[in-house]
């Protein structure tokens, strides 16, 4: 080694000591800084965005005593347009208080804190975010095809454009009717998917905003496809299409800033050409054909030369809906499955298995003659005689085809649909089949992974992988209550259902934060709220019961969750309209009229002789229902601080239990209908006096026995079950319920070999015969809200309503069902709270880590003392015996 060499090495290695020294000596400092939950936004419409960082310390009880942050528009910080210096222990969702901000301006900001033990950090790493567009900043104008837009191909758009100048920097602004792609210099803008997202179209559309590196001075090209999507395509029941307008168009717009300071805007207009692609149809529900001989080679890079066929767009107007940032997170892809096994069926069909039910779609590599056509067909489930199944799609096809160019290898994806699927059916493959040309691609919203949970039974472990994956597949863009048939629609009932089980597993802040303002915008002018958001069913009338209570339940749940009050602030109009409907249906505080789905799908033997059904009168479930959701806008009006609106909701809520009482229980406390749901939601929302409350208890346990500790609830009393029985003292028949491994259970299915949570308890039968065909999706996430009495109960991690966001938190498992270890994680606001817990030689070994700047009040099974504690790692032990 020369001496020059062996010097480098020596300062290379110096500076990585002395950086380690740094990092060491740092005894406090911010980290994963975010405004709105969200990292370096490039379109934010908030006025006053929320910034939130979490905290690093070496020392244990350690919380934030004061910080300092700052905002520039350089950063340099040679301005300051907003600082902020205050002595308190907030670090997540501190409001922006400074000068108006401006519309496309890019703003730096950073923190510096200091903690009760006399430490101040440094000034943090510095985080930009960037504010979106206002209407009147809107240069480009909407684009489509030529004539009218009747054909199924997906048209291609493209312009060359010249820059003048080197450039700094440029964000691209686009939106679409209908789903686009977009490509700049023959690369894609992005790694999202099914863009500009699905809204309540009429209302508002969202657009993107991309930061854009590969413009240069001189010829550019951005070229952009676009698909039928939700706006055109086939949507809802009936067969229907064009629900929000018949005509794709693209509206597109990039600002550039050249190195001298001087801006350019490139945008869409009449000088951008069209043509057809080669992707022939494509849809939510039927799939995509792709013609590879049909491909433009080069259409969207410098060089290629346009044909007699690339014609000149026209100009759409304008439509009355707003165009706002993205909020929520974008849909991309994620994990890959190779193919496990290929095989044949009885019916000597090629199938290939992934292993996973799952959402996404199959990449496949083919080599073959041009014109042969290769067809996947997907299905979740194979029949009891091992054949392909697809009769639960109803109408939906779920079919890519792809017709091969003939030249070489090709490798095909599809572009605006996306499958439900474990298996797929092969049909035209030309060639030797081999497991490495097929590969499953994961799809859906990019929400972090917050969760973890584990436990000494595989059961439970498999049940909580089915719960993660049905929340996977489930939640793309909209949270669909299935990802397979002709339906995936954002059913309000399974949303609210499952919410708070989502927010232990993933972060679902801008998720919901975004689907909440189409509840807002497709919520009826006379307060109800429609079965379906968006609103594709065009209901006229709504407010189903334990369904259209989304727009309050969620709400709240996702304030406990996250602590940001700016959520019950967006939302408070909404919440009010619903429980204002309520009120106005009700008669003498009575809410007994229209149409409800009650405790949907239900335990009902097929040959009821003995009156086993347990059906829950439904205007009994409204009841509760309305009593919970004016106690959550009572709730959220003390949170905002509205006085006259606390006083005005708590004497409606006495009344509306007084009604209850008075129409639904018997002197003794017997309710009118004797079944789980009944008491559940009885119990859980606080409807029986006092009094009367153990008693009900009892009943609702001697209900489960004499069903053999099976459970019999539906979507709305399922959710609530374990968590009312472990709340009145029966935590033992809260773990025979969970464990129970025969039907009607949560194990059953994983018994019968699912890999993520099915519509129905018994979706297939014993006998390996299916449930009604009509209805029986294999990935439906809403009886995955077992997850929620799981961290909570299980591992323990419990918030407070008081202190929301794990600000203050509980730490308190009840281990049971012979369980020996059990471990939960979640990453909240603050940082990762972890419990982990083992049994062994009657000794109960309970590990448990606090984030800074936060508190964790601990109780050990057995005793009712409580031990607070701050952040960092700690040990505690007790005697427990089963």
């Amino acid at each position: 080694m020369s001496q020059s060499l062996k010097f480098y090495s020596f300062i290379f290695c110096l500076s990585l000591i002395l950086s380690s020294i740094q990092t060491f000596a740092q005894k406090l400092s911010a980290y994963d800084l975010t405004i709105d939950m969200l990292d370096n936004p490039l379109n934010i419409d908030n006025a006053k965005p929320g910034f939130s960082w979490k905290i690093n310390s070496n020392k244990k009880n350690t919380y934030q005593t004061h910080y300092d942050i700052r905002v520039s528009n350089t950063p340099s910080f040679k301005k300051i347009i907003w600082q902020q210096s205050d002595a308190n222990q907030q670090s997540v969702f501190v409001r922006y208080n400074g000068e108006k901000l401006a519309s496309k301006t890019k703003y730096f900001w950073q923190v510096r804190l200091k903690d009760n033990h006399g430490n101040t950090s440094v000034w943090s790493e510095i985080k930009y975010f960037q504010t979106g567009l206002k209407p009147e900043d809107w240069q480009a104008k909407w684009i489509t095809v030529q004539g009218k837009d009747t054909s199924s191909i997906s048209p291609f758009l493209r312009k060359e454009f010249a820059l003048k100048k080197d450039v700094k920097s440029a964000t691209a602004y686009i939106t679409a009717k209908g789903l686009y792609e977009a490509n700049l210099n023959g690369a894609r803008i992005s790694s999202d998917y099914f863009t500009p997202g699905w809204t309540s179209y009429k209302n508002h559309i969202q657009y993107q905003a991309y930061p854009i590196t590969t413009l240069k001075k001189g010829q550019n090209v951005i070229a952009v496809s676009l698909g039928d999507g939700w706006y055109k395509g086939r949507i809802g029941f009936s067969n229907q299409s064009k629900f929000y307008g018949d005509t794709r168009a693209l509206l597109l717009q990039i600002d550039v800033e050249y190195t001298d300071g001087t801006k350019e805007i490139v945008i869409s207009d009449d000088s951008w050409k069209s043509t057809n692609g080669p992707i022939l149809a494509s849809n939510i529900y039927d799939g995509e054909t792709y013609d590879a001989r049909k491909e433009l080679n080069g259409w969207d890079n410098l060089g290629y030369k346009e044909s007699d066929n690339w014609k000149q767009v026209r100009i759409l107007e304008n439509g009355p809906e707003k165009l706002v940032g993205m909020s929520g997170p974008a849909v991309n892809k994620h994990e890959e499955f190779k193919a496990l096994k290929i095989f044949k069926t009885p019916l000597g069909e090629t199938i290939i298995d992934f292993g996973q039910n799952m959402v996404g779609w199959v990449k496949v590599t083919a080599n073959g003659n041009s014109g042969t056509k290769i067809t996947l067909s997907h299905a979740e489930v194979l029949d009891k005689n091992g054949n392909f199944y697809t009769t639960n799609l109803r109408s939906a096809k779920q079919q890519n085809n792809y017709i091969l160019k003939g030249k070489g290898t090709e490798i095909f994806e599809p572009h605006f649909s996306f499958q439900g699927f474990r298996y797929v059916k092969l049909d035209g493959y030309p060639g030797e089949l081999k497991l490495e040309n097929f590969t499953a691609i994961a799809v859906y919203s990019s929400m972090s992974p917050t969760g973890n949970f584990t436990t000494s039974n595989s059961l439970l472990n498999q049940l909580q992988h089915n719960i993660q994956w049905g929340q996977k597949g489930n939640f793309v863009d909209v949270p669909t209550d299935c990802p397979q048939r002709d339906e995936r629609l954002g059913w309000t009932g399974d949303a609210q259902a499952f919410a708070n089980t989502a927010a232990y597993n993933m972060d679902v802040s801008s998720f919901f934060t975004k689907w909440l303002k189409d509840v807002s915008a497709d919520q009826l002018p006379n307060g109800s709220v429609p079965y379906v958001i968006p609103n594709v069913l065009n209901q006229s009338d709504a407010g189903s019961a334990g369904w259209a209570d989304a727009a309050t339940i969620i709400p709240w749940s996702m304030y406990q969750s996250y602590g940001d009050k700016n959520i019950l602030e967006t939302q408070y109009q909404s919440m009010q309209k619903w429980v204002d409907y309520m009120a106005s249906q009700a008669k003498d505080n009575l809410w007994n009229t229209g149409s409800h789905f009650g405790d949907w799908l239900f335990y009902r033997p097929n040959d009821d002789n003995d009156g086993r059904a347990a059906v829950t009168d439904k205007y009994m479930i409204a009841q509760t229902f309305y009593a919970n959701s004016v106690q959550l806008l009572i709730n959220t009006s003390k949170v905002l601080g509205k006085t006259e609106e606390v006083k005005k909701y708590t004497a409606l809520l006495n009344n509306v239990k007084k009604a209850y009482v008075q129409e639904y229980m018997t002197p003794s406390g017997k309710l009118v209908s004797n079944t789980q749901t009944a008491y559940v939601l009885a119990l859980q929302f606080d409807m029986l006096p006092e009094n009367l409350r153990q008693q009900a208890a009892k009943r609702l346990v001697d209900n489960v026995k004499s069903y053999g500790n099976h459970l019999t609830t539906g979507l709305l009393g399922t959710p609530y079950l374990c968590h009312v029985l472990s709340r009145f003292g029966y935590q033992d028949v809260s773990y025979n319920l969970l464990l129970q491994e025969s039907y009607p259970s949560w194990l059953y299915p994983v018994k019968m070999g699912a890999t993520t949570i099915w519509e129905r308890w018994d979706g297939i039968k014993q006998d390996g015969s299916f449930q009604t065909a009509d209805m029986n999706s294999f990935n439906h996430y809403a009886y995955g809200a077992i997850g929620d009495w799981m961290y909570k109960n299980i591992a323990g991690i419990c918030s407070i309503e008081e202190n929301p966001g794990y600000k203050v938190f509980e730490i308190a498992p009840k281990p049971g069902g012979k369980l020996t270890s059990a471990t939960g994680e979640l990453e909240t606001v603050y940082g990762k709270i972890k419990s982990s817990w083992t049994i062994a030689n009657g000794v109960f070994k309970l590990n448990v880590t606090v984030p800074v700047n936060a508190t964790a009040i601990v109780t050990l099974p057995g005793t009712d003392k409580k031990e607070k504690i701050g952040s960092g790692s700690y040990s505690f032990e007790s005697k427990y015996n089963y």
